[in-house]
């Protein structure tokens, strides 16, 4: 019984770091997004061959 609080803890770090992972992660999605929205054309030209 000893062991609980050691495992409760690491189970916060745990979940913690994923928070922070995610949120980390999502705002590099986002910054993507706003520059391929600047750098790609609405209507790519065909190629001509």
């Amino acid at each position: 019984m000893n062991r609980k609080p050691d495992l409760l803890w690491v189970l916060v770090f745990l979940f913690g770091l994923g928070v922070v992972t995610t949120g980390y992660a999502q705002s590099l999605w986002e910054q993507k997004l706003e520059t391929a929205a600047y750098e790609m054309p609405a209507a790519p030209t065909p190629v001509k061959r």
